[in-house]
């Protein structure tokens, strides 16, 4: 397979379009999801585009993509927003995982640098937390999550993890394989 040039990929124009919108209007954000993880150094996300930002600026947020030409999407989650560009999909999540996106969160987001932008980028323990979080009873499918905990694997405390996820199985099940493939040591409460 030949090398991706992620500049060149629409969805990544597209998350730059919409974070260059975001600054500009002066809203709280990091980026989040498959993006984020590729920019802490993970395999490039081909799905979709997710930003945090707070429920309170969510509204803006819409009303700022829409005025550049950006679609609101209606969904039925009371977590998110969403925007398509054209036909990407740009989901703004202020409740990931039932945790609310707030200016602790938003503060703990490293400037780093995807495709000639600097950008908020939430943490890697961040994004390993919420999508464990995430996973349930009928969303419980790890294989597309191992790749991103093996690349991002220096970047997190696990033990911190397993605290912040120790209420839910399916994290613990997921920590159980991380540390059952040798991706992680097995020191997590």
């Amino acid at each position: 397979m030949g090398h991706v040039d992620p500049a060149a990929d629409p969805l990544v124009r597209s998350l730059k379009r919409a974070a260059g919108v975001l600054k500009e209007a002066e809203l709280p954000f990091a980026l989040a999801g498959g993006f984020a993880a590729y920019a802490r150094g993970a395999a490039i996300s081909t799905h979709d585009v997710d930003f945090v930002l707070r429920e309170q600026d969510a509204e803006a947020a819409l009303t700022a993509l829409a005025k550049v030409g950006m679609t609101p999407h209606e969904c039925p989650e009371d977590w998110l927003v969403k925007v398509h560009d054209d036909d990407r999909m740009i989901d703004l999540i202020y409740r990931p995982s039932g945790r609310p996106v707030d200016d602790a969160l938003l503060g703990r987001a490293d400037e780093l640098g995807l495709a000639g932008v600097m950008l908020p980028v939430l943490p890697a323990e961040d994004l390993v937390i919420m999508r464990l979080l995430a996973y349930t009873e009928t969303a419980c499918d790890f294989s597309d999550f191992l790749h991103v905990c093996r690349a991002l694997r220096e970047q997190v405390d696990w033990a911190k993890v397993a605290k912040e996820t120790g209420h839910s199985p399916y994290a613990y099940a997921f920590l159980t394989l991380l540390h059952r493939l040798d991706v992680i040591d097995g020191g997590f409460p």
